[in-house]
């Protein structure tokens, strides 16, 4: 019987189940996790006491689902879901199911779950329990189906993009009937709340594998989720930069950016608006002018209709409209684009910059890397030497220009630019004589 090394907390839940009489045993991923060797984030408990009865067992309980059977308990500041052996009845929203049977029997509460691999259940007693195969199918690195795919994809039709997501964390294949089903129900992702396939999205994303995000195109999923990304595939690029059509550049772009959200998304949506633009000279060559500000717009729209949030929203509109830009490795340019960047963001857009060059032709890369990370290094020394790039950086403010008679408005923003600018290009005027000086003059004119 194999043994698996839970957690202190887990074992103690478990424990106080089955001291007040009850089965109980660690379910889903966090066995799946075990078995393959890795620690896992976090432990659900599965059990045959009803939601009462766990109340009744626990001191501190949350009542998160009990409609459904789940009730949250606090062990040493962790909180653990437990949920009470159940099997569902038809699903009516494609996500919840109309009634739910509690039921004492592990076998059919497995057979409820969505994958192999997440439906085994352990317990030190009992050894890991698998009725549907989930260790054959982790040895094998296989995605499957508990059952019929079809109605697992019915019930919940986010778990056709779980099962990408999962291949993308894990590195495992999707099994042939489990594809077929999801191509052939692929529209019902359509009925999928936003927010929940955002939180699969961003998972893909920052998987080891985020390129796995092009499965979405070849299981029928991306034109119902991401359309605006789905017709950049088999869009060409004829120069002399490229070698990949757009889509299978972007895809390849982000699997070259390091592991961070709004990176990957940026580099995900950078040339989404290229099939928007495309144009061709009389050499045949073909240009996508505009296309920075055409993949920023669709890249605002989508996301809001994903529902993400402002802030991340707004950096990586900010990362996809000066992708292109080539910032010249020059203390005066890079203190112009930290000053619409911020420094945080500005390391980014150099991260994205080599991650899109990265992805075309390698020909032209080395040049190009080059060019990168000589601005990289002058970004650091700006940094390190606490060099003043921001208007907040200047040693006046607008209170300081109000008291030589300027008016509260327009004007004093102006001025303070104009100043900025004067500070980028030489740090030594950043001193007070000589920006009261200089701002008196800017009002005379």
């Amino acid at each position: 019987m194999q043994r698996l090394e839970i957690s202190a907390g887990a074992e103690r839940v478990l424990e106080k189940l089955n001291n007040a009489g009850f089965s109980a045993y660690v379910v889903g991923g966090a066995v799946r996790d075990l078995i393959m060797g890795k620690t896992p984030h976090d432990y659900d408990i599965a059990t045959s006491a009803k939601p009462e009865q766990v109340k009744h067992v626990f001191r501190r309980t949350i009542d998160t689902g009990i409609k459904h059977g789940t009730v949250t308990v606090v062990e040493d500041r962790i909180a653990y879901e437990i949920t009470t052996f159940r099997c569902d009845g038809a699903y009516t929203d494609g996500r919840h199911p109309a009634s739910v049977d509690f039921v004492n029997d592990a076998r059919k509460d497995c057979a409820r779950r969505d994958f192999t691999v997440n439906a085994m259940m352990y317990s030190h007693a009992s050894g890991v329990l698998d009725y549907f195969g989930g260790i054959s199918d982790i040895q094998n690195r296989v995605i499957r189906c508990v059952g019929e795919p079809e109605k697992r994809f019915n019930e919940d039709a986010l778990r056709m993009l779980r099962a990408v997501r999962f291949r993308a964390e894990l590195d495992f294949v999707i099994d042939m009937k489990t594809e077929q089903a999801i191509r052939k129900c692929a529209a019902g992702i359509k009925r999928v709340s936003s927010e929940r396939i955002l939180e699969e999205l961003n998972k893909i994303l920052l998987s080891p594998h985020p390129e796995y995000i092009r499965e979405l195109r070849r299981l029928g999923l991306m034109r119902f989720i991401i359309p605006e990304l789905d017709r950049c595939f088999g869009e060409p690029q004829k120069n002399k930069y490229h070698i990949y059509d757009v889509g299978e550049h972007i895809i390849r772009a982000v699997g070259y950016t390091p592991r961070d959200l709004e990176l990957r998304w940026s580099a995900l949506l950078h040339d989404i608006g290229k099939p928007c633009c495309p144009s061709k000279d009389q050499r045949g060559i073909i240009h996508f002018y505009g296309h920075h500000r055409e993949s920023r717009r669709i890249a605002v729209d989508l996301l809001h209709r994903l529902h993400m949030d402002s802030d991340t929203i707004k950096n990586i509109s900010v990362l996809v409209e000066n992708h292109d830009y080539r910032v010249e490795p020059s203390q005066t340019q890079v203190k112009r684009m930290m000053s619409k960047t911020g420094p945080e963001l500005f390391e980014k857009l150099l991260l994205l910059q080599k991650a899109d060059n990265k992805a075309k032709n390698p020909k032209y890369y080395p040049e190009k890397e080059r060019h990168i990370e000589q601005t990289l290094e002058i970004y650091k020394e700006v940094l390190a030497t606490h060099q003043p790039y921001r208007v907040s950086d200047l040693v006046v403010n607008g209170r300081d220009l109000m008291s030589i008679g300027y008016k509260q408005g327009r004007d004093i923003g102006d001025t303070l630019k104009r100043l900025q600018d004067e500070v980028i290009i030489k740090p030594e005027l950043n001193n007070r004589k000589y920006l009261m000086q200089r701002a008196k003059e800017l009002k005379r004119r």
